[in-house]
């Protein structure tokens, strides 16, 4: 007997394979392939397009407000200058379209796809910016950022989980982490074009935006998950395939692990019931919910939103609309370093740093603008408030800004996604309607309030951090689902 012969090992068939016709020769005669992770960036990158328009909408309040304030309207869609009240509402009723659009997104992205749901976003960015070119009173603008803030929410609902599974376990960090880079990248697009053309340009400007990416991302497959739910398997095989850049045979084992996954999750369709029954789900939502809770209370919509203005009422030397353009330049760099370092240091202690650092930021900005108010000669520290927003924006561009949303679309199991996600999203926009609409009314009160209320809250987030956030670096989906649950 030969003990050197070689041993041949025969690969079980899944269920999956026999039924798509995969032999058992074909089976263990296929090689291991190597995954092609510039094709899952690819239709990352094509999602994210859809972030970019969001951008542009958040941003958009930035250059456009001094422009509404003015006495002077001939650059304006108004015949007279806004007030305070005016403003509040202009800043914050994005958020509430935000708020409601989930409930729809969510259990759209079940029925006709993430793709075409997210595809379908587009059309209301491009209805809004048609309204803000035609209309003529504050009404319509506020309907026409209503309207935005739909598509908003349509967008940040359902890009995370499009991208959360089209994603393998060593790239889904960094895919996730795409989103918030091509939002800050849409909010500098728009500070730059802003300040320097016409109310009617930069409506054009921005409504080119979802075209594009609806031309883009029509090519991108849909995402192999929620075909598999679906019955379609050889669509989602193929969808894989393009996304792994592999054969069918290179691709059968992990769409037989998809299909395992995804049978296992939809035999029990999932409710809010059911998220709130299973302790799992229950440590999921409060997670996810909790980091984007204190997203928004970090303030950063107030600074997107008001960048110009803050810098204004600052008295810098800088003029306003260049150091709107600093900060989003910096948010930009800042925002590509987390894609590189999400997979390597982890996302807790991304998210550790980011709120200490936020923390130290918001409280010397506070500093500033209590010194400017009760002292009154701020001369020595006329430099403070440009590096104060910079730091601010560098961390929270790394972590608090992309990495709940990344967390948030690799928390939930199938069969309770779109739910869990809808809740989520609308949780957060809810808070951010509240941010931006009281903020005015903190800032007559003395603007350092506002920063150092976000700083508190901070603070509070590095410890929900510590203690409640567990880390998911290299974990795949059902390791992070086991994890939740105790197993």
């Amino acid at each position: 007997m030969n003990l050197n012969a070689p041993q041949i090992r025969y690969q079980e068939v899944s269920p999956f394979q026999m039924s798509e016709g995969f032999t058992p020769s074909q089976s263990r005669n296929h090689t291991m392939e190597p995954v092609k992770t510039g094709r899952i960036f690819l239709a990352a990158v094509a999602a994210n397009l859809s972030a970019f328009a969001v951008g542009t909408c958040l941003g958009w309040t930035s250059p456009v407000t001094p422009k509404l304030k003015s006495s002077d309207t001939s650059d304006s869609p108004l015949d007279h200058p806004i007030d305070s009240t005016d403003e509040a509402w202009i800043s914050s009723i994005v958020a509430l379209g935000a708020l409601v659009a989930p409930f729809v997104a969510g259990p759209l992205a079940d029925k006709i796809g993430r793709k075409w749901v997210l595809l379908s976003s587009s059309l209301f960015f491009v209805i809004a910016y048609a309204l803000m070119m035609v209309g003529g009173s504050v009404a319509v603008l506020l309907v026409a950022r209503l309207v935005q803030g739909f598509g908003v929410g349509f967008v940040m609902t359902v890009q995370p989980m499009y991208v959360g599974e089209i994603a393998t376990d060593s790239v889904r960090g960094a895919t996730g982490s795409l989103m918030q880079l091509f939002i800050v990248s849409g909010i500098l697009y728009v500070y730059c074009i802003g300040p320097f053309v016409s109310y009617q340009a930069l409506q054009w400007c921005c409504i080119v935006v979802p075209i594009v990416f609806d031309a883009c991302f029509f090519f991108m497959p849909e995402s192999p998950y929620y075909l598999a739910g679906k019955g379609r398997k050889m669509e989602a095989l193929k969808s894989l395939q393009f996304l792994r850049g592999q054969s069918a045979s290179g691709a059968q084992d992990e769409m037989a692990g998809i299909q395992a996954s995804v049978e296992e999750s939809m035999a029990n369709k999932g409710s809010v019931t059911d998220i709130i029954k299973n302790p799992g789900n229950r440590k999921a939502l409060f997670i996810s919910a909790g980091l984007l809770v204190f997203q928004q209370f970090s303030g950063i919509n107030v600074v997107l939103f008001n960048s110009q203005s803050i810098f204004q009422s600052a008295g810098t030397d800088l003029d306003p609309a260049v150091a709107t353009i600093i900060i989003g330049v910096v948010q930009v760099a800042s925002s590509g370093l987390t894609p590189i370092i999400a997979d390597r240091m982890g996302r807790k202690i991304i998210l550790l740093i980011s709120s200490s650092v936020m923390t130290v930021g918001l409280a010397a900005l506070g500093t500033f603008f209590y010194m400017k108010l009760k002292v009154g000669d701020v001369s020595s520290v006329l430099w403070l408030p440009v590096p104060a927003l910079v730091v601010y924006n560098i961390v929270y561009c790394v972590g608090f800004g992309p990495l709940p949303w990344a967390v948030m679309g690799e928390m939930f199991p199938a069969n309770v996604k779109s739910i869990a996600s809808s809740i989520v999203a609308s949780t957060c926009w809810m808070c951010g309607f509240l941010v931006t609409y009281f903020y005015p009314a903190l800032d007559a009160l003395g603007t350092y309030y506002a920063f150092w209320l976000f700083g508190i809250f901070c603070v509070v987030a590095f410890f929900f951090v510590l203690f409640v956030v567990m880390e998911t670096k290299g974990l795949s989906l059902q390791e992070i689902q086991d994890k939740l649950n105790g197993k």
